[in-house]
């Protein structure tokens, strides 16, 4: 039987591959009928997976972030594709596979994302932003190249946090083309170090698989962490006064609700533009990953970081309908 990526996967079909086991964990039916309730992920995507009848030692044999094998059946549950898994083994050295090639990643070389964002760092023609940003970049290098930007949701990948900084980056930069009294200097700084503390609220390993908040992150979280960074590495450099203010009060204000952890919504264009910016490329990263698993012509489930709202995913084939049937009028 050919191996197939998860993107590759169509009801009705049975299907085999070896994928990353991302989640696990061991659950009774309401007729206390044991099963494993797993995700499964390759770089292609991910998906739900459920092994019947399995016992206390399957959980422990399967556990996360390790390769498996998997045969079965390929359904839809709740308008998502789901595997009945029929077969299931831990992959071994004699599979030649490499866990690497399994992670979920951003679709750019980390270090060609790395290089351009110091691109933009050239253009920062302010001397304290300069020194501030570059700073703090390079300190963050090595982890930048593999952190995910969050534990899960948007850009939960391999050099997510990267990537999400980089495709603002390209965003802000047109946006300043649109609306010129912007700072471009401002925006661009603020931009890169709006999540950079999260590089101290997770713990990641060298394959950007993060599992846990570290004890800070819990207890401040990487709004607080950042202003702390920013004002720490401005008093090493000598700096202060109005630039090193704004930068703080930008990462302060871009949830800019209270519930969501910011204190201050943005009180200047820069700071406006940065909130929006994230919530942009954050909601559009979301909704690409629920359409890659959504039929076209089809509703997603509901989606609760999106508000619990169904996503319809639009086919070309629609649009030349439509185009023929209007044609014909």
């Amino acid at each position: 039987m050919t191996e197939k990526k998860i993107n590759q996967l169509v009801p009705g079909e049975t299907a085999q591959g070896y994928y990353l086991v991302k989640e696990v964990e061991c659950k009774s039916a309401v007729n206390q009928r044991k099963y494993l309730d797993l995700v499964l992920a390759d770089q292609t995507g991910e998906i739900g997976a459920k092994l019947w009848d399995c016992s206390d030692n399957d959980e422990s044999a399967y556990r996360k972030n390790r390769l498996v094998k998997v045969r079965g059946s390929v359904t839809l549950w709740q308008k998502r594709p789901q595997l009945k898994i029929e077969k299931i083994r831990p992959a071994g050295e004699e599979d030649g596979i490499k866990l690497e090639d399994f992670i979920p990643a951003a679709p750019e070389d980390p270090e060609h994302l790395f290089g351009e964002l110091l691109e933009y760092i050239n253009k920062i023609e302010n001397p304290a932003l300069n020194q501030i940003v570059s700073r703090i970049v390079a300190d963050g290098r090595e982890k930048l190249l593999v952190y995910p930007a969050a534990l899960q949701n948007h850009h939960a990948i391999k050099t997510g946090l990267l990537y999400h900084v980089y495709k603002m980056l390209q965003a802000g930069e047109r946006m300043c083309e649109v609306y010129p009294a912007l700072n471009r200097d401002l925006l661009f700084a603020g931009i890169i170090l709006h999540d950079i503390a999260k590089l101290e609220e997770m713990d990641a390993d060298e394959l950007g698989t993060s599992a846990v908040y570290t004890r800070e992150g819990y207890l401040l979280g990487h709004i607080v962490q950042g202003i702390k960074l920013i004002e720490r590495v401005a008093g090493e450099l000598g700096l202060g006064g109005e630039p090193v203010i704004l930068l703080q009060h930008m990462v302060l204000s871009h949830h800019y609700e209270p519930e969501f952890g910011s204190p201050r919504r943005p009180m200047f264009p820069e700071a406006e533009m940065l909130h929006y910016l994230d919530m942009i490329d954050a909601r559009m990263y979301d909704m690409e990953r629920v359409l890659q698993n959504t039929a076209d012509g089809e509703f997603s489930e509901k989606i609760w970081v999106l508000h619990n709202r169904k996503l319809y995913k639009t086919t070309s084939n629609q649009y030349e309908e439509d185009r023929q049937y209007e044609s014909t009028e």
